[in-house]
């Protein structure tokens, strides 16, 4: 029989609280079944899981991106070596795309700097190459 962890001992060795967890599982990100008492059982495979989630969160990564990139893996068991592979190269295009972005950013930072525009119209860093031109008028960035 696979070894599982209740709500509290999965807290308590991932670092996580358990109002979190109960988060993640809502999400998606985590998947529990129940005990014969009704509590909220993971295998211990989750573990891991967690531990992704807290790292790509540290690096900036949003929910979604996390749940999209974890889609690799299998949700309540150890991943193989291909699940890895599978989930490394994702994330590796992920974070060259962030990289291009940010170096973009920084670059195009240094000559902006001083103007003060940041007007929707012009600014390289806010509309860059005119890019909200065909959505109209008005308050269009709504992230």
């Amino acid at each position: 029989m696979e070894q599982v962890l209740k709500v509290g001992e999965l807290a308590k060795r991932s670092g996580v609280s358990i109002s979190a967890l109960h988060f993640y599982e809502n999400k998606g990100l985590i998947k529990s079944s129940r005990s014969n008492g009704n509590q909220r059982i993971y295998p211990r495979a989750v573990l891991r899981r967690v531990a992704i989630i807290k790292v790509a969160q540290q690096l900036g990564m949003s929910l979604n991106e996390i749940r999209e990139a974890i889609a690799v893996l299998p949700m309540n068991k150890t991943a193989s070596k291909s699940d890895w592979q599978q989930l490394s190269q994702f994330w590796h295009r992920q974070l060259e795309a962030r990289i291009e972005k940010l170096t973009k950013l920084r670059d195009d930072l240094s000559s902006c700097i001083g103007c003060g525009c940041l007007s929707m119209e012009a600014c390289a860093l806010r509309n860059p190459e005119d890019e909200l031109a065909s959505s109209g008028s008005g308050a269009l960035l709504l992230e």
